[in-house]
């Protein structure tokens, strides 16, 4: 039970982590703090989606599965709904990079809008 709870808590960290590197940059317009989690984040996310590495929240979570005896995926909400979103059956390199190209120009954009904000908050 315990290993399956925690194997489903690095499921759901993994999505917030994943939904974070999407609009998180959105937050720094009001908290501008948040940069400095986010641009680490996104770099991450980035080259994981590009290099092709497994992110270390996907290989936690499958050693605790493998520690609850967990034979695969199904069952649950988490299971149900939520991998899929994560981790696609027929993930190719082409979607990686597509994938890491979206990061890329959704994130290049909110901080364009970022720099813009702050040029026009300094009258240049």
């Amino acid at each position: 039970m315990g290993y399956r709870l925690a194997a489903d808590t690095m499921m759901v960290a993994h999505l917030l982590y994943i939904v974070f590197v999407v609009v998180g940059g959105l937050i720094a317009f009001r908290a501008r703090w948040i940069l400095w989690l986010h641009i680490p984040a996104v770099a991450w996310a980035i080259y994981v989606q590009y290099i092709g590495r497994v992110c270390p929240l996907t290989t936690w979570e499958k050693e605790f599965r493998d520690l609850a005896g967990d034979a695969g995926y199904d069952g649950g909400f988490i299971d149900h709904y939520i991998i899929p979103i994560i981790y696609p059956p027929d993930m190719t390199i082409a979607m990686h990079l597509v994938l890491g190209t979206l990061v890329i120009l959704v994130n290049g954009g909110v901080y364009a809008a970022l720099i813009a904000q702050a040029r026009r908050a300094q009258g240049l």
